[in-house]
């Protein structure tokens, strides 16, 4: 099957979550993983709410966090590769679809509910400007025994 699978990360526990329902995807198609962490410029972003919360600054940031969640994927028999992209982190995800030609983009569910719906978040933007298939994977409820730390 030709084609790749994007997904983006920021650091957070329910990203790295989707990172995973990407890697399972791209290997039971036989395409290969593209991990992106937006950058907008060389200021300081939050992202994430509370405890699930990373600050990233710049594309060196951006770059080392992409990196981390490729190596923790550990998918044998899966090319992964690992961008910073410059933008929103909405807009990173649909620039790399179009570079590279994806065949899909998957995304967390995370803030999909309330007033998030309504006004719009990076599921919702992707899902209205993506130029291939968009999966919204569920990482708004984590198993207690990944939050307990047990596999």
């Amino acid at each position: 099957m030709t084609g790749i699978i994007v997904v983006g990360v920021d650091g957070s526990e329910t990203a790295q979550m989707a990172a995973e329902a990407a890697s399972d995807i791209a290997l039971a198609l036989g395409t290969s993983l593209h991990v992106v962490t937006a950058f907008d410029n060389d200021r300081t972003e939050v992202f994430g709410t509370g405890s699930d919360r990373k600050i990233v600054s710049g594309a060196d940031d951006a770059e080392e966090i992409a990196r981390n969640s490729a190596a923790s994927l550990n998918a044998q028999n899966l090319r992964i590769e690992y961008f910073a992209v410059k933008g929103s982190p909405a807009q990173a995800l649909v620039k790399q679809a179009e570079t590279y030609r994806a065949r899909m983009i998957v995304v967390g569910n995370k803030r999909m509910q309330g007033l998030g719906r309504v006004l719009g978040n990076v599921a919702s933007h992707v899902a209205h400007h993506a130029p291939c298939d968009v999966l919204i994977a569920k990482t708004d409820d984590i198993p207690s025994s990944k939050r307990e730390g047990r596999q």
